[in-house]
């Protein structure tokens, strides 16, 4: 039975990873979402990589180029998450840019996203007013259209949370993902409250958060914690062993939310 994006957001706090597809190759990523999913990830993000990611910084621009090394397409990944759907159902969201979904077609798009039982999608090069086909399509195939809220959004939060739906990912500092040592958890308090004063969505933060002590300190102040660059790290440096690798390394993250 496909599980619903909410419905992770409704006993505990939320752990959710990052995978770039075909990353090294795509039998690996299979096993990695498997082993992620197996380890404590209540969510996994699954990225199309893209020759220009500008929300991305480089460890995850370093994953594009082995995924686009190994051959990944569009048409692959989807056969890819065919067989990750045989061995779990972990509900899973695509971070995609723009351009691979209009050339798949936003109806053809969507539509494999509802019989793979793909949860929902990031798009985060398109802005709320340059949204009505991905909104069109993802209403079509009731597929979650998830909004990014960063630091320069505020002021746009009665719009951006109107259509949004699944959680929303609240971007915890400016720039490209990456891994970082600090975050402005004061700013980042005062702008979740008001969120939560507009919307019940859940709240997910993310963008440098990689360590298990991070995931302890930010965790109180949303419902969901998202680990990329870390994750991809892991992947970069093991290779196709990565996936024992990601056990731990999930295993380590989920403790970090059971401390809060």
């Amino acid at each position: 039975m496909e599980k619903k994006i909410v419905d992770i957001f409704q006993q505990q706090k939320a752990l959710i990873t990052f995978v770039v597809a075909g990353d090294p190759d795509f039998d690996t990523t299979v096993e990695n979402i498997v082993a992620l999913a197996e380890s404590g990830a209540d969510l996994v993000e699954v990225g199309i990589p893209f020759s220009d990611p500008v929300a991305d910084g480089p460890v995850i621009m370093a994953g594009d180029l082995r995924a686009f090394e190994a051959g990944s397409t569009t048409v692959k990944i989807f056969e890819m998450l065919r067989r990750v759907r045989q061995r779990t159902n972990v509900p899973i969201v695509l971070l995609t840019y723009i351009n691979p979904v209009f050339k798949f077609g936003y109806d053809a798009f969507f539509k494999e996203m509802a019989q793979t039982e793909i949860q929902g999608i990031i798009v985060p090069d398109v802005p709320l007013e340059e949204q009505g086909d991905l909104q069109k399509a993802a209403d079509q195939y009731q597929r979650d259209l998830i909004q990014l809220i960063a630091p320069t959004s505020m002021a746009r939060l009665p719009k951006l949370v109107e259509n949004a739906s699944g959680f929303l990912y609240v971007v915890s500092s400016l720039g490209t993902t990456g891994q970082r040592a600090d975050f402005n958890n004061e700013r980042l308090q005062d702008e979740i409250k008001q969120i939560r004063r507009v919307t019940h969505l859940p709240i997910a933060i993310g963008f440098g958060i990689h360590t298990p002590e991070q995931v302890a300190k930010l965790a109180p102040l949303a419902d969901g914690i998202i680990i990329g660059s870390g994750v991809v790290d892991v992947i970069a440096q093991h290779g196709t062993s990565a996936p024992q690798y990601l056990r731990e390394y999930a295993t380590a993250l989920k403790a970090g939310l059971h401390d809060v």
